[in-house]
């Protein structure tokens, strides 16, 4: 007895942590996870139903069900392939670490692209519970996430970190008309050429001015 349980522990089927963690996003069914695994752990590609069935104590109809319901929702790849001049059904899993692969990078995007988080890291503090309500109301009344970030860059690169004045801000935006990056751009290129010719009228020498009249 001993020595089967000793075998027992070393006998090791191998999952992916990233697999384990999503397979329920890709809207994969556990009895379709169990086989999954079972496949990602053999040392062979070919599609054996009856082994799968044998192996794994399933009835052959399940079986048959199981690997066609993934066949369908395009986590693996039923296959031809010539092995030793011999045609043969193989099982190609590429789909699958696709999918994981497309739903860590959305995961990653989400998570970077999060409004609070965004505040948070720039404010290098937790958010309170009046603030996400404020920045939740600034999205319920219309602003554009990005214009409201690009709020959140103007009142940090002026070292200052309070809602209060980036609600000064949208405000003064949300007058003026401005509702993109490009506007505000444009509205920053405006400020500068009218500040150079304020500064030039301001610097103007009119009393020596020997210009005739």
């Amino acid at each position: 007895m001993n020595q089967i349980i000793e075998l027992l522990k070393s006998i090791n089927y191998q999952v992916s942590k990233e697999l384990l963690f999503n397979y329920k996003n890709l809207k994969i069914t556990d009895s379709e996870f169990i086989v999954i695994i079972y496949l990602i752990n053999q040392p062979s590609d070919i599609y054996n139903p009856k082994q799968i069935s044998n192996d794994l104590k399933l009835k052959l109809n399940e079986v048959l069900e199981l690997i066609n319901s993934l066949n369908e929702k395009n986590i693996i790849k039923i296959e031809t392939k010539k092995i030793n001049n011999i045609r043969n059904e193989v099982i190609n899993l590429d789909p699958l670490y696709e999918k994981i692969a497309f739903s860590l990078d959305d995961t990653e995007k989400s998570e970077t692209s999060d409004i609070y988080t965004i505040f948070e890291k720039e404010f290098a503090r937790p958010l309170s519970p009046m603030e996400y309500e404020i920045i939740s109301r600034w999205i319920d009344v219309g602003h554009n996430e990005d214009l409201i970030i690009l709020a959140l860059k103007e009142a940090t690169y002026n070292h200052i970190n309070n809602l209060r004045y980036i609600d000064k801000i949208l405000y003064e935006w949300e007058k003026k008309g401005i509702k993109t990056k490009e506007d505000v751009e444009k509205n920053r290129k405006q400020f500068k050429n009218n500040s150079s010719k304020n500064k030039e009228l301001f610097d103007y020498d009119w009393l020596n001015d020997t210009k005739d009249n």
